[in-house]
């Protein structure tokens, strides 16, 4: 080959007559063409794929942008760079030009979070700590312009964390506002997170689109509170399950006497097992009692037998049957100066022998003037005659 093939032939390989772009990442926002040192020859052959806008960029100054379709460039379909050139009867000889591919698919699952907890007034809790996350999508306007010149520069390789901490900022920033100013109380947040998406969806449109993008979707995925709030409200749940506490309590003391039952080698003392049995067959009469009339254990007035005692087997008093068992004695307890109970003599005795009813708590029954320490009454002194002092 002769020294001016050569040389023809590394002049042309230093021409670009295809220009591309293969898009293989999920995050890339610009990309400029590596023109290098070469020179871009007329009737270059440009290819702008669907998602994608080609800008040229002549010397820092905007000129033509393509949208997806294949181009041959020359002085037809390159109205802007040739009267920057000053191309004023066409043109052969190469030129060079900075060629911007703009990615305008939809970048979606963007993530947005609280940094520091935000502090509100609560109208039940007062003033309290919340955490909010999310996610957003965005794509860049149809004119890419305003986002090269705002955002990218002259970045030639520009993808979505560059941008996203200063949009997590734009969002942050409306989120709270609007969370302050809704008032709405922390208990109500979550079946309303639809709601604010949507009206901050709106909000935010004008802070994305100062920087050429637009915010195709914003989402709230959770407000969270204080674990101090979370365990309260667990408790005031729990609360709720459980209802009256007196029938909680009685339930529990029921639970326990049929626990011992099928236990009888539980390590309970004699005189215990003595009182709860006795307790049990006492409170077995009362409920058969109250069946007949909650009030008085009679039948009620109108119905058959009124008026007499009641004797379902038919006996009589001078036949043998037993007497009513007679009522079984509650009592009152002051603990931390809330007032429980009533509870009955058994329930007591495991109080005490738990340290929960000590000789100066304060107790009171049906009867009493007023609140008297447990050792001062007669009935629940000998509860602690065999109670070892608590620890």
């Amino acid at each position: 080959m002769s020294l001016f093939n050569k040389i023809k032939q590394k002049a042309f390989s230093e021409f670009i007559d295809i220009i591309e772009w293969t898009d293989d990442t999920a995050d890339t926002m610009i990309w400029r063409f590596p023109r290098y040192h070469a020179e871009i020859k007329n009737g270059a052959q440009l290819t702008v794929r669907e998602t994608q806008v080609a800008v040229l960029v002549n010397e820092g100054q905007f000129a033509d942008v393509y949208q997806p379709g294949r181009y041959e460039l020359n002085t037809s379909n390159m109205p802007i760079l040739t009267t920057l050139k000053g191309w004023k009867y066409g043109f052969n000889s190469p030129f060079k030009v900075d060629v911007y591919f703009v990615n305008t698919k939809q970048f979606l699952n963007l993530r947005w979070g609280t940094a520091n907890p935000i502090m509100m007034r609560d109208p039940e809790f007062g003033p309290i700590r919340i955490r909010a996350f999310g996610s957003y999508c965005f794509r860049v306007e149809p004119d890419p312009i305003k986002f090269i010149r705002n955002v990218a520069g002259t970045d030639g390789n520009f993808t979505t964390e560059s941008v996203t901490e200063q949009l997590r900022n734009f969002v942050i920033t409306k989120f709270t506002d609007y969370l302050a100013e809704s008032k709405i109380a922390a208990l109500d947040l979550a079946a309303n997170l639809n709601e604010f998406s949507s009206e901050l969806n709106i909000a935010l449109k004008d802070d994305f689109s100062e920087y050429g993008i637009e915010l195709t979707r914003f989402l709230i995925e959770n407000i969270s509170l204080p674990e101090a709030v979370e365990e309260a409200l667990d408790k005031r749940t729990s609360m709720g399950v459980i209802g009256n506490m007196t029938t909680y309590t009685q339930m529990q003391f029921a639970d326990s006497l049929k626990d011992a039952a099928n236990n009888p080698a539980g390590g309970g003392n004699l005189a215990g097992d003595a009182m709860g049995a006795g307790i049990g067959l006492a409170m077995a009469g009362q409920m058969a009692q109250q069946m007949v009339n909650p009030q008085n254990g009679q039948p009620a007035a109108g119905q058959p037998g009124a008026g007499q005692p009641h004797n379902p087997a038919g006996f009589t008093p001078q036949q043998g049957a037993p007497p009513p068992m007679p009522p079984q004695q509650m009592y009152h307890v002051a603990v931390g100066g809330v007032q429980q109970g009533p509870f009955p003599m058994a329930q007591l005795q495991q109080m005490a022998q738990q340290g929960q009813l000590t000789p100066d708590t304060l107790v009171w029954t049906a009867g009493m003037a007023g609140w008297s320490a447990a050792n001062s009454v007669p009935s629940l002194s000998q509860l602690f005659g065999t109670v070892p002092p608590p620890l």
